[in-house]
């Protein structure tokens, strides 16, 4: 059984900008347009004003198992030969999910929440999320908030699960059709 790891990471490393295009082009699926419009920068999630994370495997079956959750470099592409040590910052690394966390007020808000399609029901998205609220805590946050979308109810089951409710919509979407956001006491 392969162990999922989360660590800390920036958000401008090569392989994480891949897994969020990957996160966006899913959310262009359900959504269109772009997936989501909402202004957002590497410095949103530099210390201590913010924080990012990936949950990641060193196992080589992860990689055989889970073929979209490999990066590739241009060269490797080409070649049609999966690189492990281009999926993530660090060798070795096959990327399973992410999320950041950005200073919104007196709060920590969530952004850019995913888990790759192979690497789903496997407890990734929570334990990233623990690391979030962990992180927030850590900083002086008393709550995390987050806007989702109607078009994503396994992650507003999820949000539920772990002990999110429901609060008035905020942010770049605010008064959009759909919206849902949910916060959590720390």
């Amino acid at each position: 059984m392969e162990e999922i790891k989360v660590r800390e990471a920036r958000f401008d490393e090569p392989a994480v900008q891949r897994l969020i295009a990957e996160a966006m082009a899913e959310l262009s699926r359900r959504y269109g347009g772009t997936g989501d419009d909402t202004p957002v920068a590497a410095t949103d999630f530099a210390p201590p004003g913010g924080a990012f994370f990936v949950a990641y495997t060193d196992s080589p079956l992860a990689a055989e198992a889970a073929p979209g959750v490999t990066s590739r470099s241009a060269a490797d592409s080409a070649a049609g030969v999966a690189s492990r040590s281009a999926a993530g910052s660090r060798g070795g690394e096959v990327l399973l999910g992410c999320a950041g966390w950005r200073a919104h007020g007196e709060d920590a808000e969530l952004k850019r929440m995913f888990t790759t399609p192979a690497a789903r029901g496997r407890g990734v998205a929570r334990r990233v999320l623990t690391a979030i609220e962990d992180s927030a805590r850590e900083r002086g946050c008393k709550r995390v908030i987050l806007e989702t979308g109607d078009k994503q109810p396994e992650a507003i089951a999820l949000y539920i699960k772990c002990g999110y409710e429901r609060i008035e919509d905020f942010g770049y979407y605010a008064g959009e059709e759909g919206v849902r956001s949910f916060a959590r006491v720390l």
